[in-house]
């Protein structure tokens, strides 16, 4: 899949945590990124908004974003709402975007090519609809195919959802590589799939299928390789997003986890799920490791290190936490963003070097 250069719709939500898709483009895409488009924020950069990205600009229309040199070639919409339905305001930009000789990425699970006026429009125009999330036809059922691998896999877990599974599973992967790591990184989620090239949204897969979805992008990465790293998906403590996590769980089989969690929240993330209470860490290590024993229990796969998410903490804060969690769980403990991924992907090495016998180099 070739990247083409965006400008991200954004308007209203642009933030880390309320537009993943456009922050995520921004700190792994960042030379496909022309602009965001956000009117609140407009004569900004991204850098002075949300931290990283440097002079990206964030521009108030459609126009000002065609206006820039170079010419953005695509329109991408930057949320990942709850639901991920298209925001009904967005759809006279997508519209305009194709009218001025833009195709239009999505990764809704409102997919625009099943639309009749956008299909009509774009067909018109030459144009193409890509939606990241819409899963292929062909999906079987899990029967454990994933154990073939030669890799070891590595599954992102989160305590809750939007925790950084996706950051953390990327940002180990570029540790791993630095030391000479042969690694792959498995898709499962839509900005995912527009970062790697290729992968498959699990969420957007019936249920009966996400296993066997999951053991498709495993097998694929897995290929000469030494570590496949699979982006996690929700939680088992996420009542509305549990079904996914463990289907993702029984498919990948990984021998080694690494829980992904955000220090500063006391309760499911999303206010229609703030009435569950989230387990302190440990526990939630004990139950992942649990619900994975359920189908794998010869080679049973462990938790072995701890990624935060504290973009909300201070610095005092936020060493803080990775402190309390180390304490809590006895896990080498980071926040790969903020203070590096070292202490994970040593952690990572020690547990192929157990499940395998290889050493590094």
């Amino acid at each position: 899949m070739i990247t083409p250069r965006f400008t991200v719709l954004a308007e209203g939500t642009f933030g880390v945590e309320t537009a993943k898709t456009a922050a995520s483009a921004i700190r792994y895409l960042p030379d496909r990124v022309s602009s965001i488009l956000d009117s609140r924020f407009a004569g900004s950069t991204v850098g002075e908004v949300i931290g990283f990205g440097g002079p990206i600009p964030i521009v108030s229309s459609l126009g000002d974003a065609l206006a820039l040199k170079p010419r953005p070639e695509a329109l991408l919409i930057g949320i990942a709402p709850q639901g991920g339905t298209l925001p009904g305001a967005w759809r006279t930009v997508l519209s305009e975007a194709l009218d001025a000789g833009l195709d239009v990425w999505s990764g809704l699970h409102t997919h625009l090519t099943e639309d009749p006026d956008l299909t009509a429009r774009a067909a018109a125009l030459g144009r193409e609809l890509v939606d990241l999330r819409k899963p292929p036809s062909d999906l079987v059922v899990g029967t454990g195919l994933a154990q073939e691998t030669s890799a070891m896999r590595v599954l992102t877990v989160g305590s809750d959802c939007n925790v950084g599974k996706m950051t953390t599973a990327l940002e180990l992967r570029r540790g791993l590589e630095e030391r000479r790591i042969r690694t792959g990184f498995a898709a499962t989620g839509q900005t995912g799939i527009l970062i790697a090239g290729s992968g498959i949204a699990v969420d957007a897969v019936v249920s009966d299928f996400v296993s066997g979805a999951t053991e498709r992008v495993t097998l694929e990465a897995g290929r000469g390789v030494d570590v496949v790293l699979i982006e996690g998906q929700g939680s088992l403590m996420h009542p509305g997003y549990s079904g996914v996590t463990l289907g993702l769980l029984h498919g990948v089989l990984p021998q080694c986890m690494v829980l992904c969690a955000m220090p500063g929240r006391s309760s499911i993330y999303g206010g229609n799920h703030d009435w569950v209470d989230l387990p302190a860490l440990d526990e939630v290590i004990r139950r992942y490791e649990e619900a994975l024993a359920w189908a794998h229990p010869d080679t049973p796969g462990k938790v072995v290190a701890v990624a935060l998410a504290t973009y909300d903490l201070d610095e005092g804060e936020a060493r803080t936490a990775v402190k309390e969690a180390e304490r809590i769980t006895g896990l080498p403990t980071t926040d790969p963003i903020r203070f590096g991924v070292a202490p994970i992907v040593e952690a990572v090495e020690a547990r192929r070097a157990e499940v395998t016998g290889a050493t590094s180099g």
